[in-house]
């Protein structure tokens, strides 16, 4: 059976365009429930920490310095098989290949500033939730 938690990060250029309010709002629409949720900004440690699987890659450097010039909505979300129905929700990271109505269709610019990040596994959905939150920060 399918973990019912996910974590998700709205990214520095959503909180920038103002576009919380309707992400937050598309997510709880589609059935999910905000479990723990703060605004914060990460620091260049923090975001070569989260994304340290991809510090090998040519974008790494690039994906730090986009994920700390502003502050993220960091969320842990709970519905039945979370990820993979939030993954449909958020679309391809590719905005222009994103299906219509999705979250990265609306509000995403390109597939570097894509609006918002969604755990790829149940595992990582636990990893990354753990990252952001204390077991008291979650109701």
């Amino acid at each position: 059976m399918a973990n019912n938690k996910t974590f998700t990060m709205l990214k520095p250029d959503s909180v920038e365009k103002g576009n919380i309010g309707a992400i937050l709002e598309k997510i709880t629409s589609s059935g999910f429930r905000i479990v723990a949720m703060k605004l914060t900004q990460l620091t260049t440690a923090d975001a070569e920490a989260f994304y340290e699987i991809h510090k090998d890659r040519p974008f790494f450097a690039d994906l730090v310095t986009y994920m700390t010039r502003g502050p993220i909505v960091a969320a842990i979300l709970e519905k039945d098989n979370a990820v993979e129905d939030f993954r449909t929700l958020i679309g391809a990271t590719n905005p222009a290949e994103a299906a219509e109505g999705t979250i990265r269709n609306m509000f995403a610019d390109s597939i570097s500033e894509n609006a918002v990040h969604g755990s790829d596994s149940d595992e990582n959905a636990a990893i990354e939730g753990a990252f952001h939150f204390s077991g008291r920060e979650m109701f």
